[in-house]
């Protein structure tokens, strides 16, 4: 007999009752588990307990906001957070997705693209032809957790950041040009913007390599792109 396929598990953290109970409706129509909390400390709490595989993050909680529950979560897990919230201003969002966020929602929102978004985080976030765990130097990714480690040592890393070393790391020991790395993480517009390459790159390597300005895993090909060496 099949073993039935796994349902994929949503941590909600939401202090609206209402809501929490319309996330799990659709959730759950839409094949995923979900689990709920209604404050910031108590979601921290159930991602460290449960790891989930993603997370839906509401900004204003009453006991401390999103963003702050994002940047404590960012410290140590990697895990796939979509934030959804009342608050649809440009500086929000900024502020969410530089705190680590992966996708941003914003109430009242469409079940169906809710569902569709979720879909894509997790389908980013699962590791490729059968490796989950890569190592070079006293760097750790474990592609399955969206974990960094060096020496050891958990490493916080934006989503931008995450995204651009995993990119790195599914290519590694290729040259990816430039406009590979700015189209697959910052989309299919951004092929003139190498200024954003630059500085994440070197963020990448102030946080990984031993010598940050002679680095030895995250190479230049001059005139060409960036190379992650492997060994």
């Amino acid at each position: 007999m099949a073993t039935a396929e796994k349902r994929h598990e949503v941590l909600v953290i939401d202090d609206e009752v209402q809501i929490r109970r319309l996330m799990r409706i659709t959730l759950e129509a839409g094949g995923f588990t979900m689990r709920e909390s209604d404050s910031g400390r108590g979601g921290l709490g159930e991602i460290s307990f449960r790891q989930p595989d993603a997370v839906v993050l509401d900004l204003g909680l009453p006991d401390m906001s999103g963003v702050d529950v994002l940047k404590r979560l960012r410290e140590w897990s990697q895990v796939p957070v979509l934030i959804l919230s009342v608050l649809g201003h440009e500086d929000d969002k900024v502020s969410a997705l530089d705190a680590g966020a992966d996708d941003y929602l914003t109430k009242p929102f469409n079940g169906r693209e809710l569902l569709a978004r979720l879909r894509v985080m997790l389908r980013h976030s699962r590791p490729e032809d059968g490796i989950s765990i890569v190592r070079f130097g006293a760097v750790e990714v474990d592609l399955s957790h969206r974990q960094v480690r060096r020496a050891g040592e958990p490493v916080p890393l934006t989503a931008k950041e995450y995204a651009l070393l995993r990119l790195l790391v599914l290519h590694r020991n290729k040259v990816l040009t430039h406009r590979q790395l700015l189209r697959d993480v910052w989309g299919p517009t951004s092929d003139d913007q190498t200024h954003y390459l630059r500085v994440y790159v070197d963020r990448l390597r102030r946080k990984l390599e031993k010598d940050p300005k002679a680095p030895a895993l995250l190479t230049t090909v001059l005139g060409v792109g960036y190379r992650l060496v492997c060994e």
